[in-house]
This record gives structure tokens, sequence and C-alpha cells, in this order.
């Protein structure tokens, strides 16, 4: 190995031990691993001017492609696609929360079942994950926990095993859509894959699995969850949902906006428009119709996590430069020896692993470069890898409760709330659930691509 492969590695193994210990907040992890790859890697090993100015990628916000693709381009550095379009989505959400879009949600769906708990067990998971299909699951948990402890208070059942369910849910169906979870983004800005595309794909294997899902932690739930509270409740005396709503034309226009923003979403193959121009329209659209609550939606943007991929990108862009990745998709290359299935298994069985235990963006953006090698040197299509990606970065991380950040979110509202959840109890009931759905995504993807 060359001295640049070796200093660019050595940053990679540092940056993800950095992420796991999470003593320093992994924002400052990234942009200091990023800078390091770019003035060591690239400025003192490698001296290359091109491969900065080629991982920061600056240049593309000023071609047309970067806003209107009609034809699949190569994306390498920092994905700034991925970084628009999250920050869009990131504005709108904050614009549905301060209206009261997700409170009126939930008790919405709570009242039409009349409060009986193992109705709303069942509607809340199933809401969990068509909501996690078009809004990061992050927001989804939170605002989901949230209520899910309110209703447990008034009517006197047990949240944890319905959080439990929520946040698994919520993470299966953030793989359904190339919106619905971070990996999935990456992997469609990069590949080029639409929205359709992993509806299609994901969605359908996405769709089976939330069925089997919702069955499974029923049987293994629902005498927890009923514990002989699931009797007539008088709603009347509850609080109304119509109270959620803290100003009636924001929640109108919020709706109206998010409602255009999966529209743009379902037909960007069409219109062309990319995921970027989306951001960048629904994020103005929402600031402009705020008045003069913009700048208070500015404000709760979660600029640390946008500052977190652009240091990720760019320590990636470190090994896609200095050639590790290729070397790694030449070893998955030689050990599957041209054998499709064990291939595709290794790409779903080790990504949900590794993001069982370390943050799944960082590997899934690793990855993608990873699997394009491997579809280039086997002659498989991209497209069955990037589905096996995918699922197994997305569904992996439900095992544990740091293997994705919904999973943290959801945990932490229940402590903070004075209930606990422990790891042993988590991943006694999640792990088993995980492993289940990992096994029908290997059987569908076998059956539909090979």
């Amino acid at each position: 190995m060359t001295a640049a492969q070796i200093f660019a590695v050595v940053i990679f193994v540092a940056m993800f031990i950095l992420i796991v210990l999470d003593k320093i907040e992994r924002h400052f992890v990234t942009l200091g691993c990023g800078a390091l790859t770019l003035i060591v890697v690239f400025g003192i090993c490698m001296r290359s001017g091109s491969a900065i100015w080629d991982t920061l990628a600056v240049k593309g916000f000023a071609t047309k492609e970067f806003w209107y693709q009609v034809t699949e381009s190569e994306s390498k550095g920092i994905n700034w696609a991925t970084i628009m379009f999250i920050a869009g989505m990131m504005v709108m959400v904050e614009g549905m929360a301060k209206a009261g879009f997700f409170r009126w949600l939930c008790m919405k769906i709570a009242f039409l079942v009349k409060c009986r708990t193992i109705p709303i067990f069942i509607t809340f998971m199933v809401m969990s994950a068509v909501l996690s299909m078009f809004i990061d699951s992050i927001t989804v948990i939170m605002f989901l926990a949230a209520v899910t402890i309110e209703l447990a208070q008034l009517l006197k059942f047990n949240p944890v095993p319905m959080i439990l369910s929520e946040i698994f849910c919520a993470n299966l169906g953030g793989s359904a859509t190339m919106c619905g979870d971070p990996p999935n983004i990456i992997v469609g800005t990069s590949l080029g894959f639409s929205f359709f595309d992993f509806l299609t794909n994901t969605g359908l294997v996405a769709g089976i699995c939330l069925i089997v899902s919702v069955v499974f932690f029923y049987i293994v739930f629902h005498k927890e969850i009923a514990g002989g509270s699931d009797k007539p409740v008088d709603i009347s005396k509850l609080p109304q949902p119509s109270e959620a709503i803290t100003n009636k034309r924001d929640f109108i226009i919020s709706s109206v906006i998010f409602g255009l923003a999966v529209v743009l979403l379902i037909t960007h193959a069409t219109t062309h428009l990319t995921v970027a121009s989306i951001g960048l329209f629904i994020a103005l659209l929402t600031l402009i119709t705020s008045g003069k609550d913009a700048l208070g939606l500015l404000k709760k943007v979660d600029y640390k996590t946008l500052l977190f991929f652009i240091g990720l990108f760019v320590v990636v862009g470190g090994l896609e430069e200095t050639g590790i990745l290729k070397l790694i998709a030449d070893f998955i290359g030689r050990i599957s020896d041209g054998n499709v299935k064990l291939m595709i298994a290794i790409i779903l069985w080790v990504s949900a692993i590794a993001s069982a235990f370390v943050d799944n963006i960082p590997f899934a953006a690793t990855m993608v470069p990873i699997i394009q090698s491997l579809a280039a040197s086997s002659g498989v299509p991209i497209e069955t890898l990037a589905w096996a990606l995918s699922l197994g970065t997305d569904i992996g991380g439900s095992a544990t409760p740091i293997g994705a950040s919904a999973n943290v979110v959801g945990t932490s509202v229940a402590a903070k709330n004075g209930h606990p959840i422990s790891w042993g109890r988590y991943c006694k009931k999640l792990a088993p659930a995980t492993v289940i759905v990992l096994a029908i995504s290997t059987v569908y993807l076998f059956v539909r691509y090979l």
C-alpha cells in the first residue's frame, strides 16, 4: 500500500471509532477527519490539487445537470445534492411541526379507533412506516413516541412495547423510498435512481415485511399492550385532535407543501428535476409562506447533521481517490468467485450487521463506490447490488439501540418520561424481528433479480 492509501485508511478507521465512542460530537469528528484527508492524503502524500477539487465538488453547482438532469451522471466527493435535499426537508418538517401537524395526525388516528389500545398499537405501527417513507424517521419517532407516552398516561397502558414497534417500523418504512432514510438518499443521488425506482423495488419487499412485522409484534406484545385496559374509553374527556393545531392557516399551508413535495419526488424521473432542486424549492416555499417565522425555522434546522455529511463525504472521497474502495470491491468479488447469490448475501448481511453497531450513513456512503466497482467487474446489474445495500443498511440498524438515529431518539424519549429501555429488552424483541425481515429480503432479492 502507498502512503496515501495507508493514511486514508487510518483516518477513516479513526473516524469510525470516534463516532462509535460518541465522546466528541460526530460533526466535529467527520469535519476534522475530512480536513486531515484534504491536507495529509491529497496535499502531502498525493500532491494532487485535482483530487481536492474533485472531492469538494463545488463546481457542480454551476452545471445544469446539478439542477436538471436528463441522463445519469457520476457522483464523486461531497454529494451536495444529498445535502441540499436533506436541508430542504428539514425546513419543511420544522414548518409542519410548528403548525402541530404531527400531534394532530397522531391524535386524529387515536380517536378514529376510539382510543382502544390494540387498534392504536397496530395503526401507529403502520403510520410510523408510512410517514417514514416521506419524512426523516428521527422526526417521525420523536413525535410518535411523545404522543404514545401521552396516550399511555391517559389510557393506562405500558408505552414501551409500542415505542419499540414504532422504531422498527420507522426504519422499515424508510427503506421503501429514496427520501425515507439517509442511506437511501445517498444511494439514490449517487447512482441516479428515482423515488419510483425505490418504491417499486425496495418498497415492495418493505410492504411485505411490514405485514409480517405487524403480525410479529402483535404476537409478542399484544398481552402487554392490552393489559386489561382495552375497554371502551370516554373520548369526550380526552384532549381533542383540533387542540394540537397551533395555527390553522399554517397547518393548511404546511399540509399542501408536504403534498407538493411528495408529488415532486414521485415525478422527478419524469420532470428531470434533481432532488437538489426539489429540496431547495420546498425550503424556499416553506420559508416564504412562513413570513416572520422563517428565521425561527432556519434556526431549528439540524446543521450539525449537514456538517456531519460534508465531512463524511470528504473522508470517503479519500478512500475513493486512493483506490482503497476498488481493492475492497475486488476482495468481495474474489470471495464470491462469480457467485451472484453469495455476492448479494454478503452485501445485504454485512451491511445489516455493520449498521447494527455503527452509523449506517457513513457505511452506505463507503459502500456505494464499492458496489459500483463490483458491478463493473462482475457484470451484475448495479440496481441489484444497490437494493441489497439499501435494505441491509436500513433494516440492520433496527437490531440494537444505537444502530440508527431513530432508535436513539425513541429510547431517549421513553427514558426521559420514566420508561427506560435496556439493551437486553431492546435486543430481545427487535433483533429477532430484524433477522426475520433480513431473511425475507434475502429470498426476495434471489427470487426477483436472479
